[in-house]
């Protein structure tokens, strides 16, 4: 394993942690746009329509998987930056 690899871990797992809170941050604030609600449904909601509910899972898949990305993209280059190599 690199060092830069083992450098990266602790990184890593704090920019999951805050990729994640921003993901539900910036879901919430789409939500309250396209959804015109300002909670998304629950799977379970029994008031809620199947297209509410599909709707609101995909948007914050969506979501979720870009603001990851781009998080740990960042964090990689940022990390090159520092060390001269890429983690991972």
């Amino acid at each position: 394993m690199k060092m830069s690899e083992v450098a990266y871990k602790p990184v890593g797992l704090v920019l999951g942690a805050l990729s994640g809170a921003l993901a539900g941050v910036v879901f919430r604030q789409v939500w309250k746009t396209v959804g015109h609600d300002n909670d998304a449904p629950d799977a379970t909601d029994e008031e809620r329509t199947w297209r509410e509910v599909v709707l609101a899972a995909t948007l914050q898949g969506a979501i979720f998987s870009a603001v990851k990305a781009i998080v740990d993209r960042g964090g990689a280059t940022a990390t090159k930056r520092l060390t001269g190599t890429w983690p991972g």
